[in-house]
């Protein structure tokens, strides 16, 4: 599985999404250990006010189904380029959405979103250290 594992990241490194999607991995990974309490685990849809962020959501809903049974099967690299498909979303939220909102339950709802996606890419491996 390790060995399945290595070559699909090895594969996925070499797609142009590899950059953008690595980056925003480890502004996760930056977000969430900043975290002083329990993350928040669930995302409720009536929270997201954020048009770059309902699509984000939109977006993982739609992938899960579709990657978490690819993961399970170890077709890992079929499974990261269905989440290259992420980028877009991605990068729209964290340039259009304040994830820290005043609201704290906006903001716990935004964390729970953030902390989904990077829980997704970890079944993987830690793509926010791909840019080191």
């Amino acid at each position: 599985d390790f060995d399945h594992r290595v070559r699909a990241v090895s594969a996925f490194r070499q797609r142009p999404e590899a950059a953008s999607l690595s980056a925003a991995n480890k502004r996760i990974r930056n977000i969430l250990r900043k975290i002083e309490t329990t993350l928040p685990f669930e995302v409720r849809p009536d929270l997201l006010s954020e048009e770059a962020e309902q699509a984000l959501a939109g977006r993982l809903v739609e992938l899960s189904s579709e990657v978490l049974p690819l993961m399970e099967a170890g077709l890992y690299r079929e499974a990261l380029n269905r989440l290259a498909t992420l980028r877009e979303p991605v990068d729209m939220f964290f340039d259009q959405v304040l994830v820290m909102a005043e609201d704290p339950a906006v903001r716990d709802n935004r964390i729970a979103l953030l902390n989904e996606l990077g829980s997704l890419f970890l079944r993987v491996a830690d793509f926010s250290r791909l840019q080191d």
